[in-house]
This record gives C-alpha cells, sequence and structure tokens, in this order.
C-alpha cells in the first residue's frame, strides 16, 4: 500500500513540471485541478472505482473517457488511469466472454455461456481486423451492452470499497504502530 500510494504521490508531484511545458500549458486549467491529485482515501477509491469502471471501454477511447471522467468527478486522475489497465489486448476476450455471458443471463437467455467466435486477426491486415472486430461486437448486441455495465459497475462497487477499507485498516495499523512505539497502553 505504501509504494502505490509513494508513487502517486510522485506523479501528484511531477504534474507542475508536466503541466508547464509549452506543449501541454493548455490542459493544466482542465488537469491541474488539485482535487484530480488529492491523495486521500475518498478520492483515491473514486480513481480506482472508474478506472474499473472504464477499464472495460476497448482502447484508446478507455483512457480519454477516463481522462474526461476523472476531471469531471474530481477523483484521483493517476489511480484512475493506472487502474485501467487491468484490461489490455490479452485479457479484454475474457472479460468479454464473462461480460456477454453475464448479460445473456440477466437477460434470461438459455445459452447463457456460449459466444461467436471473434474474427481470426492473422488472416487479415490490422485496418481490417479492426472493422471485422468492430462488427463482431454489434453483432453481440445487448447481453454484451448489459454484461459491460454490469461488470463495470460491480467492479467499480468492490474496488471502491476494497480501497477504503484497505486505507482504513492501514490508517488503524499506522495508530497501532505509533501507540506501541509510544509506550502508551
Amino acid at each position: 500500500m505504501r509504494c502505490i500510494r509513494t508513487t502517486l504521490r510522485r506523479v501528484g508531484e511531477y504534474r507542475h513540471r508536466l503541466f508547464g511545458k509549452p506543449g501541454l500549458r493548455w490542459l493544466a486549467p482542465w488537469l491541474d485541478h488539485p482535487a484530480c491529485w488529492a491523495m486521500n482515501r475518498r478520492k483515491v477509491a473514486g480513481g480506482v472505482a472508474l478506472g474499473l469502471f472504464t477499464g472495460l471501454i476497448p482502447g484508446p477511447p478507455k483512457r480519454l473517457s477516463t481522462l474526461a471522467l476523472a476531471v469531471l468527478l474530481r477523483v484521483n486522475l493517476p489511480a484512475a488511469l493506472l487502474t485501467t489497465l487491468y484490461s489490455n489486448p490479452f485479457t479484454i476476450l475474457p472479460l468479454y466472454f464473462l461480460a456477454f455471458s453475464l448479460g445473456r443471463l440477466l437477460l434470461g437467455d438459455a445459452a447463457a455461456g456460449t459466444m461467436s467466435q471473434p474474427p481470426d486477426w492473422r488472416a487479415l491486415a490490422l485496418s481490417d481486423w479492426s472493422l471485422a472486430m468492430g462488427g463482431w461486437l454489434l453483432s453481440l448486441g445487448w447481453p454484451l451492452l448489459l454484461g459491460l455495465l454490469a461488470m463495470g459497475s460491480g467492479l467499480a462497487l468492490v474496488g471502491y470499497v476494497l480501497v477504503r477499507v484497505a486505507w482504513g485498516q492501514a490508517v488503524i495499523h499506522r495508530w497501532q504502530h505509533r501507540k506501541a512505539s509510544r509506550g502508551s497502553c
């Protein structure tokens, strides 16, 4: 917990130099808000929850939507962006299969464990594969959308609660350690 907090604090301290650069100076009014870099239990837990929710969006829109929502909701920006890394090209298909199955289950479909095959990436060029992947995702329809929303909401709730509980336990542990080191009963 301490190493994560230290890393996030370093990134927060680096932001002043980052937004002082000529190419990024125009972003400072939006991204350099103190609430987006605050290191408190509520802001970090909100950032983790946001990152877990938006992490299910495929590709670059995932980071852009996380960035925009973190600024809008005033949660910890580095925590939100780092948390989205749980979904990557290796984990996105299993996550989407789980979301699709959950969506079918929520819709009451009897065939909740089946899904059509994704496009073969070896036989297609990158642009053709992207179009084929988009078409495949659209063909999955409502079960996938409902499953992604339910799974994202569930992950966000669990992440928020876990961060709040872990942070609270760390604070209690530090209090007890400080009390024991001072010789108090």
